[in-house]
């Protein structure tokens, strides 16, 4: 894996830092990052299996909360696949055929070709990666896997405020191949795209914008942000307007599960092979309910940031 170091970010910094630095660290797994002493969350770029089985790389986990304790799952029981914060699709197709389950972690592989962090002048830091989506379904006359597409994703995490941190993705995929085509489950719900795998409790409440959200089991249109907090602490998930497809589509469960940003659903879309198709996530773990968080205003903010270069 290469680790190579920047120095110019124009992401903003979140408001009330503490003083606390933010560091990375290779590690053997991919990239950690570290707030003084305390991990904040663990990007991984080597691929990790259980058994065997479910082989994945290219996700986040663990993501810690503020006091240090870890708030996602890898390998949970009821869905071996699901790991962590991850975007996946049970889709992808080139031309007529399809090629693996990236989603399921079946006969799919996320190669990393390049990685990197840079230490922001805001005392945020980002980590870059250029992945190749691969399958043994898609191979050359020699028998080596074909790269179906390139991924370019990084991640800006902002140094922790008194009451919340904010984590920051964008994930730029472009096909390598023509006629390429990602899409999410093919049934009703139509689940793909970014996830996270999340410690779920019965005491958690389901918010947004609009007010308590009572999950179902079909894709259901919420606000552009999503909070899960059992009182203490919790995350919000936010999408950014700029995304393609259907906007504030959420597939929603209390127990046994991810909570998921659809998109594109069930019907598959096309990849451009010019152009990247750019989707844009943030990330809010805090202290206390989504009513103690200002949510609106990092919303607003997160809509009115600049792609990262």
């Amino acid at each position: 894996m290469i680790l190579t170091l920047f120095a110019k970010s124009t992401a903003p910094a979140a408001a009330d830092e503490v003083s606390l630095e933010l560091s990375t660290v290779e590690n053997s797994d991919g990239i950690l990052v570290r707030e003084g002493d305390r991990p904040v969350l663990q990007y991984q770029l080597v691929t990790k299996s259980l058994n065997d089985k479910h082989a994945r790389s290219n996700y986040v986990h663990p993501l810690f909360d503020l006091d240090g304790s870890v708030i996602t799952e890898d390998f949970p029981v009821d869905h071996l696949h699901h790991r962590g914060i991850f975007w996946a699709w049970h889709q992808v197709w080139v031309g007529e055929k399809k090629i693996g389950d990236p989603w399921l972690c079946d006969s799919f592989e996320w190669q990393t070709l390049s990685s990197s962090t840079r230490k922001n002048p805001n005392n945020s830091v980002t980590l870059k990666a250029m992945v190749a989506w691969k399958s043994p379904h898609l191979t050359r006359n020699d028998g080596t896997m074909n790269s179906i597409v390139r991924e370019e994703t990084a991640i800006t995490i902002y140094a922790a405020t008194p009451t919340y941190r904010i984590v920051d993705f964008q994930i730029e995929l472009q096909a390598l191949l023509p006629d390429v085509k990602i899409g999410g489950s093919e049934d009703e719900k139509g689940y793909g795209g970014f996830s996270s795998r999340i410690k779920l409790s019965t005491e958690q409440r389901f918010v947004s914008n609009s007010g308590e959200i009572d999950p179902a089991i079909p894709a259901m249109t919420a606000g552009p942000w999503l909070d899960i907090s059992d009182g203490k602490s919790g995350v919000a998930m936010m999408t950014h307007p700029g995304n393609p497809g259907v906007a504030n589509q959420w597939i929603l469960r209390r127990k046994r599960s991810m909570q998921n940003c659809v998109y594109p659903g069930r019907n598959p879309v096309a990849l451009s092979t010019d152009k990247p198709t750019v989707l844009r996530y943030r990330l809010v773990i805090h202290r206390g309910t989504a009513s103690d968080i200002p949510l609106d205003m990092l919303m607003h903010d997160f809509s009115n940031q600049p792609e990262t270069s």
